[in-house]
């Protein structure tokens, strides 16, 4: 499932190599998010052009719509989407609790009310299994309770503990053999809940182990703590997963840590909005400064927007309200992202990652 290639000899940057049902994946890895089956503004010929190995999709959004019945006349995610590669389907667990209208939350699982239409469901650790076999994604992640930040010491841990008793239950309901399953750690940023859950949820023989609960309004500093809190109790030989990172200083931070897979909305929610991911930082495209300039968005960027617009023509995209710029810096940012990666891995295969990861952010914070 995973295989540990190299191991970087001055951090514990890892190369990998993770199996699944449809095809291979070369870790570090970054995930595009498809939270409705579809990654935001671009296509999947796109995608894999780009060299998109993975993606995401939200079993909570995919079950409410367009429902499990016509994913399952489908064939299943991947054919009713028309993409070949691996995906990845969340529990919809952190979408439950921060989406849904009403909830209630007890040890036998989630009650809740649909933020589309407020219709009542009740998702157990079980359903969400059965919902992710029915999808036929290539990794599924249980269901999990993430806590909100700050949250006080006697939630996070009511939470933990539920998470693992979830987990078990999760771990036992899972029928399919050509589907990995992860384990979720959650805790908050309490160092002792962290190790306390890590420890129950790395002896539980997953396929691979996320770190869940961050990038939810903590600074970044607390990210790289909590990993640092639960990394020596992440198996070498499973796969290593951060949650909800998206920002390029923080990839290069926990990949230092032994981090191999990571997935965020940033790429594409911040291309929408007309803010571009670039060599040299971030660059918000509306701004009057690009008016006449007819330069590329990154000149080291060899994407098609890059190889074929201007700034100027992209900001005049976004003030004349047309849709093909927000669908042009989706794609600019989401290859930004993915040959990020690339370099990653090329950096650790030559025992170079510490220099790398320092030229690139005194680069980009300039």
């Amino acid at each position: 499932m995973y295989t540990l290639i190299h191991q970087d000899k001055n951090s514990r940057a890892r190369l990998g190599k993770l199996t699944t049902a449809h095809g291979e994946i070369e870790t570090p890895c970054f995930m595009p998010v498809g939270t409705h089956a579809t990654v935001k503004g671009v296509c999947q010929r796109d995608l894999a052009q780009m060299g998109a190995q993975i993606i995401l999709a939200n079993a909570y959004h995919v079950f409410l719509r367009p429902g499990l019945e016509v994913i399952e006349k489908a064939g299943g995610l991947h054919n009713f989407i028309s993409w070949e590669k691996p995906m990845l389907t969340d529990s919809g667990g952190y979408q439950i609790f921060s989406l849904a209208r009403l909830r209630k939350i007890s040890d036998r699982g989630v009650e809740f009310q649909s933020h589309i239409d407020g219709k009542k469901h009740f998702f157990t650790p079980e359903d969400v299994v059965r919902i992710q076999e029915t999808l036929g994604s290539d990794i599924m992640m249980p269901l999990d309770e993430c806590s909100d930040y700050p949250s006080a010491k006697d939630h996070a841990r009511i939470a933990m503990e539920r998470t693992i008793h979830w987990a078990k239950r999760a771990r036992k309901a899972k029928q399919r053999k050509d589907q990995l399953l992860f384990g979720i750690i959650q805790g908050a940023t309490y160092e002792d809940l962290r190790k306390e859950c890590a420890k129950e949820i790395c002896g539980m023989d997953f396929d691979g182990y996320a770190i869940g609960g961050v990038s939810v309004g903590e600074p970044s500093s607390l990210i790289y703590q909590t990993i640092d809190f639960v990394k020596d109790h992440l198996p070498e030989d499973k796969a290593h997963y951060v949650m909800g990172i998206g920002f390029a200083p923080d990839i290069l931070e926990a990949v230092e840590r032994g981090i191999d897979m990571f997935d965020c909305v940033i790429p594409t929610r911040y291309g929408r909005n007309g803010t571009a991911f670039t060599s040299e930082g971030k660059i918000v495209i509306r701004n009057s400064p690009f008016i006449e300039d007819f330069g590329p968005l990154d000149k080291q960027c060899g994407c098609y927007v890059c190889k074929s617009f201007s700034r100027a023509y992209l900001r005049h995209l976004f003030n004349a309200e047309e849709m093909l710029g927000l669908m042009l810096l989706s794609y600019h940012n989401l290859y930004f992202f993915l040959k990020l990666m690339r370099d990653i891995r090329q950096a650790i295969k030559t025992n170079s990652f510490s220099e790398y990861k320092k030229e690139f952010l005194t680069q980009y914070n300039r």
